[in-house]
């Protein structure tokens, strides 16, 4: 196994990695809208979330030596199902005719009050 850490990411606010890859295959922590040097929110509003959200899961997709196009499956968490419209229009900008399978779950809380989290399982060459 290989841990995946990068500074372009925010650093984990856990006993937790940004990413590991194991078996050809990265899984990324979840991500919420973490401005990496910061470390604060970025955003008040579900595009703007999810905007930096893609910016953080990007990071973390390159340290580990893959993109979006090799994306195979995301798990994203909503604060509000109300959102998922907007979120979708946000998420969707990430990636081009490959479209991972997906899960979409409201939750009733996320870490530091964000309104979006998203992991992903992306391939590794």
């Amino acid at each position: 196994m290989k841990t995946i850490s990068t500074t372009s990411a925010p650093a984990a606010i856990g006993p937790y990695a940004q990413g590991n890859i194991a078996g050809g295959l990265l899984f990324a922590s979840g991500q919420i809208p973490l401005d990496p040097e910061t470390g604060e929110i970025v955003g008040s509003t579900i595009e703007e979330q999810t905007a930096q959200v893609m910016k953080n899961v990007a990071a973390i997709l390159e340290a580990a030596g893959t993109d979006f196009d090799h994306v195979v499956k995301t798990t994203c968490f909503l604060n509000d199902m109300n959102d998922f419209a907007a979120f979708n229009a946000e998420y969707a900008k990430s990636f081009g005719e490959v479209r991972p399978a997906r899960s979409a779950v409201a939750v009733e809380k996320l870490p530091k009050g964000a309104l979006v989290e998203v992991e992903v399982i992306a391939e590794v060459n």
